[in-house]
């Protein structure tokens, strides 16, 4: 059964007129498939959906994404990668099924693979959460990041999530602390990252798993701070101006590549990534393997560098600020504390032995 959005309903009702001729079967029995009438409404299918997705709305955009038929994470790591192996468990808390992560080989090469995961029917988006991430997911996401940055193996993840599940559990349980770790994570990793939003992309959910070297989007995905009934409600006290909002936020993968904060855009199939769901496939695939291979002769720190700098740039040039002529390089500013904690890391060891040896020999001055 397809499901359909409120602007689509010249579409449902000329692909329902197709499925009644089809049936060979009517009701005075047995009857012949009009094959020329069939293929004149699918031409009118065609051109009713170009026509509709040529000039969707942020609100609009924001119901795609949100689609039930959108093929999800696990539809994605099922046919994309090879030899898929799921790891589990935070070694803190327990297991969160809202994301799905693991090693797997993508065209020859190890890679680990992270998605979030809403499911497809009603038990499996309540065994996963509807998609929603608890501390122990992230935990997870940072323990098996460490596991890859030590081994030199890229990540590429997932993104589909109206946001971290907010539940009192979760909070009691360092929510906010998770997902700040994990972006510190992201952002210390050695090996090339690949973000892929392919749904909803919502606050810090979405964002702990964005730090990456290349952030990807799907052209009918979104990506806010806030959905935009939230929006709606907290700036005009009115749920129901969610199109304003939606507008309002720039949430769309244009706006959002127009302002740099994401790299590039995955074009979807007419009529939504639902539609062909083996098109989309190969866009992403090819997407991926072209970023990997942008990224794979970067050395540990020209890949550090590359992602703190992209990330320093957005809003500094054609975006919400201008940049200064004084600034010539991005990279972080350090100070005289920040090098000396970088020496003490560095030299942990000799630190502790000298220490501990000058904390005894003052106290052998004194009692003597």
């Amino acid at each position: 059964m397809r499901n359909y959005l409120n602007f689509e309903d010249e579409i449902k009702n000329l692909e329902n007129e197709i499925d009644k001729l089809k049936d060979p079967y009517n009701n005075e029995g047995l009857s012949e498939v009009d094959t020329n009438k069939i293929s004149k409404i699918q031409l009118e299918i065609d051109q009713k959906l170009k026509e509709v997705y040529s000039d969707l709305n942020p609100w609009q955009i924001t119901l795609v994404a949100r689609h039930e038929d959108r093929p999800k994470s696990k539809f994605f790591i099922d046919n994309m990668f090879e030899e898929f192996i799921p790891l589990s468990g935070d070694r803190f808390y327990g297991e969160d099924k809202s994301v799905i992560s693991g090693f797997a080989k993508f065209e020859g090469n190890s890679i680990l693979v992270i998605g979030q995961e809403k499911g497809d029917d009603l038990d499996s988006r309540i065994k996963r959460n509807f998609g929603m991430m608890r501390p122990e997911g992230y935990r997870k996401t940072i323990r098996l990041m460490r596991l890859a940055d030590k081994f030199k193996i890229p990540i590429i993840f997932f993104i589909d999530t109206p946001g971290a599940y907010p539940g009192v559990g979760a909070e009691e349980r360092g929510q906010a602390e998770a997902i700040a770790k994990t972006i510190e994570c992201s952002m210390e990793l050695g090996v090339p990252t690949i973000s892929v939003i392919i749904g909803e992309g919502g606050s810090g959910g979405a964002v702990a798993l964005s730090s990456s070297s290349k952030v990807l989007m799907l052209s009918n995905a979104i990506y806010s701070v806030i959905s935009p009934e939230g929006c709606a409600t907290i700036l005009w006290r009115d749920p129901k101006k969610t199109l304003e909002a939606a507008k309002a936020m720039k949430l769309s993968a244009k706006d959002l590549l127009n302002l740099g904060v994401i790299d590039e855009i995955i074009v979807e199939p007419v009529g939504g990534a639902h539609r062909d769901r083996d098109l989309i496939l190969r866009n992403i695939k090819n997407s991926i393997s072209k970023n990997l291979n942008d990224l794979k002769d970067l050395s540990k720190d020209e890949i550090i560098n590359q992602r703190k700098n992209k990330f320093l740039s957005i809003g500094r040039s054609g975006g919400f600020i201008k940049q200064s002529n004084e600034e010539n390089s991005l990279s972080m500013k350090t100070n005289f504390l920040t090098d000396i904690k970088k020496i003490i890391y560095t030299f942990k060891k000799e630190v502790i032995i000298f220490g501990s040896l000058a904390t005894l020999f003052i106290i052998l001055y004194f009692l003597l």
